[in-house]
């Protein structure tokens, strides 16, 4: 799954919040299309440079 870059943060929360809650069910909505930001995150990050 390639979230779209609004959208991460959300991945980024759930993650956060399911470390130590061992049994709960945890359901994030992602929108958005992800593959659409791949030039822009390994331009601005340096990827794929070498």
């Amino acid at each position: 799954i390639i979230p779209a870059l609004e959208s991460a943060h959300a991945i980024a929360f759930a993650i956060k919040h399911a470390l130590g809650r061992k049994g709960e069910t945890i359901l994030v909505n992602l929108s958005g299309r992800g593959d659409k930001d791949i030039d822009y995150v390994s331009e601005t990050f340096g990827y794929g440079d070498d």
